[in-house]
């Protein structure tokens, strides 16, 4: 028997076993388990009898769900203890890992802004959250806090507590909305949340989940950096849904690869997962999303949330991602322990991005393989740098240095306004012109995407030529992946120096091909299909 057949039959297996909820993530050496998420309302529907729990658990299994998270506060809303501790404890019994959730919205005193945040600075605020991580710590050995631990509240009370010299100690300079929001969510977050909470159980961990929007961080007061060191874990939102959507879309699906990356660097080993949700998304968009979640080196997917997913109107959704998962699973096997590989994208925690939001995003999609990190490294072969690296005080001496050894270095147009006398005609250097607007990229020809990519990708012995919206990831020596994010299919020209043999390790789609050739050191793709992602393993030789 050929091996494609070996692998469709096992493939035709792994659906049949998944479905039944009898294959793991752990049975196929693959590190991802997925999990779910019930709200405070969802205990009162799904969890609220021993009947409803059943078929909560038979749901969950359908899914190859191993853990759930379940809700004590959100919204006002309290969850009812016993229900709570019943719950936690029929799942437990069928196996399941259990944690607890919150959401902080609508406590104590509300913003002046959005109406569900909170004034932080009220104590009353403060006193209703600490009784809420009391709670669900006296349930929960675990607590992840869904992604509404921000403010843009700017009453009296926040404009008396911005003057006070309590946190103008920390700052040489007047305090900023975004620097006062930042200590003061570290503050509560200290005081109010996890130090009452491990008073109550000191075998603890509190999980602080981050929203998808990175570039506007600070200016609500997520402070990643003090966040992820005093927090036991850190989750990512990576809810990029349909880049068509009007309510939450125009988000590029790299997005979600982006900041999973990123926060990854900087959590480290407290960097769990991700979690997104079937809004606005069709089976398509949704599946996307896991596909990214995945490629960001997540160990665990959380599907947001149990009760919409039992939607009629999601249940599309649902059926799509059962039917990828066991690809997905294969997937998260063939990325792990294998460190990314390519053009280096800073992004320096709490920068601004001026007219450049998510730009990196953008130069994602077009087939640069980025390597998101939060420092600037001159070590780096190559190196993509916008605005945002003015964050760092010797963002001029990094690029020169760079340059001075011949590496290439992007920059967009906005950088190079702000980089007074600096000298632009080095051959290594080149201007990204984004024009104060990143969807400009997404107007780029394959031509102009060609010219951009030839010496970028140069030091990593690669060329690429492909249309926009076509991303390229580098996983270690030896494994490559392109996903295209068109409605439509593409052909694609790879050539990689000193190219041994190449073969397609994986295709995920349900109905789509991604087909090549190989002729020396080329690889033509003479068709990858509509919103495709395609591995391939690869060997160099070790001749110069």
């Amino acid at each position: 028997m050929s091996a494609k057949r070996i692998g469709t039959c096992t493939s035709i297996l792994t659906i049949m076993l998944a479905a039944t909820g009898l294959l793991k993530a752990e049975e196929q050496g693959a590190s991802l388990t997925i999990s779910t998420f019930f709200t405070v309302k969802s205990t009162w529907t799904y969890l609220s009898s021993d009947e409803a729990i059943d078929n909560a658990i038979d749901q969950c299994r359908k899914t190859d769900i191993t853990k759930v998270y379940i809700e004590t506060f959100r919204d006002g809303y309290w969850a009812d203890r016993k229900t709570l501790e019943h719950a936690r404890d029929r799942f437990k019994e069928a196996g399941f890992e259990v944690s607890g959730g919150v959401t902080t919205t609508r406590i104590g005193k509300r913003s002046t802004g959005l109406s569900h945040l909170c004034c932080y600075t009220n104590e009353q605020t403060q006193n209703q959250l600490q009784k809420i991580f009391e709670f669900t710590a006296s349930i929960f050995d675990e607590i992840m806090i869904d992604d509404f631990l921000y403010t843009d509240c700017q009453c009296s009370q926040c404009e008396a507590g911005r003057s006070s010299d309590k946190y103008k100690r920390f700052h040489a300079d007047s305090l900023s909305w975004a620097d006062y929001r930042c200590d003061l969510m570290v503050e509560v977050s200290k005081e109010r949340i996890l130090k009452p909470a491990r008073a109550v159980n000191p075998n603890v961990k509190i999980i602080i989940k981050y929203p998808q929007w990175y570039d506007r961080f600070q200016k609500r007061g997520y402070e990643v950096v003090r966040e992820s060191a005093i927090f036991d874990r850190i989750w990512v939102g990576t809810e990029t849904r349909d880049p068509n959507s009007e309510r939450f879309g125009n988000k590029n699906q790299y997005e979600a690869y982006y900041i999973m990356r990123w926060l990854g660097e900087i959590g480290g080993d407290k960097c769990g997962g991700g979690w997104f949700d079937s809004i606005d998304t069709s089976p398509k968009t949704y599946l996307e999303q896991a596909r990214q979640t995945v490629l960001g080196g997540a160990r665990e997917m959380l599907l947001f949330a149990y009760g919409s997913l039992q939607r009629d109107e999601r249940a599309h959704c649902t059926e799509a991602f059962r039917k990828e998962l066991p690809g997905l699973y294969e997937l998260a096997g063939l990325i792990r322990n294998k460190p990314i590989k390519g053009i280096l994208a800073p992004k320096p925690p709490n920068s601004e991005h001026y007219a450049e939001q998510y730009i990196y995003d953008f130069v994602g999609m077009m087939g640069l393989p980025l390597v998101p990190t939060a420092k600037i490294d001159p070590a780096a072969k190559a190196a993509f740098l916008p605005v945002h690296t003015l964050k760092d005080p010797e963002i001029r001496d990094k690029i020169s240095s760079m340059l001075a050894a011949g590496k290439p270095v992007l920059i967009t147009d906005g950088l190079a306004k702000r980089l007074e006398g600096f000298d632009f005609q080095d051959k290594n250097l080149h201007i990204l012109k984004v024009k104060a607007d990143p969807y400009n990229l997404h107007r780029l020809t394959r031509e102009k995407l060609k010219a951009i990519r030839s010496p970028m990708l140069a030091p990593f012995g690669l060329e690429f030529d492909a249309p926009n919206k076509v991303a390229l990831y580098l996983f270690g020596d030896d494994l490559l992946v392109i996903e295209n994010f068109n409605d439509q299919p593409v052909t694609a020209t790879l050539r990689i120096s000193r190219l041994g043999k190449a073969e397609k390790a994986l295709v995920l789609s349900a109905d789509e091909a991604a087909d090549f050739s190989q002729a020396h050191e080329t690889l033509d793709f003479t068709k990858i299909g509509p919103r495709t992602l395609v591995a391939v393993k690869y060997q160099r030789s070790s001749m110069q």
